[in-house]
């Protein structure tokens, strides 16, 4: 280990990473960046999913800064595809203002429909990815 310069528990690299030692172990000091994002439902299903099944792909993302950005994009793709999908259904079943205003259960029961069906797609294809 090369240009290494011991501070106490801390290792100074040449990269500028500082470590902090953990029993036998260097872990480095990471932080994430200071960008502020508020992750909705889908944003925070995101989340969980890749710390717990993508570790890799997580921590790659987490170093490099990417991954607000990317959970920014996940959840607000997500959402408009939810809409999107809401939209097309409300369309093929004829779902309209006149139904809701006639019969309000059967409309809500249908947009509940749609809305769970929306969400199994988009959790499918684009949370648990």
């Amino acid at each position: 280990m090369e240009n290494k310069k011991l501070k106490g528990n801390n290792i100074d690299n040449k990269y500028g990473i500082e470590y902090t030692k953990v029993g036998d172990y260097y872990m480095p000091n990471l932080v994430l960046e200071k960008e502020e994002i508020i992750l909705n439902k889908y944003g925070k299903m995101r989340l969980k999913f890749l710390k717990e099944n993508k570790k890799a792909e997580y921590m790659i993302m987490f170093t490099k800064g990417t991954l607000n950005r990317h959970l920014k994009e996940i959840q607000e793709t997500a959402q408009e595809r939810v809409d999107l999908i809401i939209k097309q259904l409300k369309e093929q079943n004829y779902l309209t203002e006149e139904v809701k205003n006639t019969d309000q259960l059967y409309w809500v029961g249908m947009m509940n429909n749609f809305k769970n069906t929306a969400e199994e797609i988009v959790l499918k294809e684009l949370i648990y990815v």
